[in-house]
């Protein structure tokens, strides 16, 4: 049943963590557990949430101040891959507003995807139990396609199997790579500042074409009246 709600858009897609869900709590709990497990003290969860949209590369910079060519980042890597996978579903939930928004796109038979740079490993059972990944046209992880993010194909692809136009289309990120590859795939975009925003430049500078502090703002941009 159509809730009489008109697009503009063919179709709507999302990046996942900081933008559909907030999987901060979890993800931070599983880079501290790297630093008790080292008799290191925990790092307060507002610092090490901004870094959240980076993944492992930003948590573990964020925990220990090394990047990836670090020789200590892959072992790193790999156990706080182990703890995460351990406890995915802990403290994770929708961003307030997003059931809402789907609801909406749902009833208005206007479908919707998820591109993320979270390898399948991780983004297949957190979709599932989340309940998105049996709502969503696509489900594209990092490992997906031979590409990640700021590339556009991972974006790309997800319209493909979709089969909508991605110049009809619109992705919603809150990172500055999610608004790289949502322009490099032609699509409209739209940074979701509520969300982890990483640790470099702010959302206003990132040159998406909108920009929402809720998500029930990005109501307003699908459904212009």
């Amino acid at each position: 049943m159509s809730s009489g709600l008109v697009s503009p858009y063919k179709g709507i897609f999302f990046d996942l963590d900081g933008t559909l869900a907030d999987t901060a709590p979890d993800l931070v709990a599983a880079a501290n557990q790297l630093l008790i497990t080292r008799n290191l003290p925990p790092k307060q969860y507002e610092v090490l949430r901004p870094c959240a949209s980076a993944g492992a590369r930003g948590l573990i910079g964020g925990a220990f101040g090394i990047s990836i060519d670090h020789p200590d980042f892959i072992p790193l890597r790999d156990e706080f891959f182990a703890n995460y996978e351990q406890a995915l579903l802990v403290n994770s939930v929708l961003f307030e507003g997003v059931d809402y928004l789907l609801d909406q796109l749902d009833s208005a038979n206007l479908p919707w995807g998820i591109v993320t740079n979270k390898s399948e490993r991780f983004t297949h059972p957190l979709t599932e139990q989340m309940g998105l990944r049996q709502r969503a046209v696509s489900t594209i992880s990092g490992d997906t396609t031979p590409h990640s993010k700021p590339h556009p194909e991972p974006i790309l692809h997800a319209a493909r199997v979709a089969n909508i136009d991605p110049s009809k289309s619109v992705y919603v990120g809150d990172d500055i790579r999610d608004i790289v590859a949502g322009k490099a795939a032609g699509m409209k975009t739209i940074a979701a500042a509520y969300g982890y925003c990483g640790c470099e430049e702010p959302p206003e500078a990132w040159g998406a074409d909108y920009l929402v502090r809720h998500p029930k703002e990005l109501l307003e941009i699908i459904f212009p009246r």
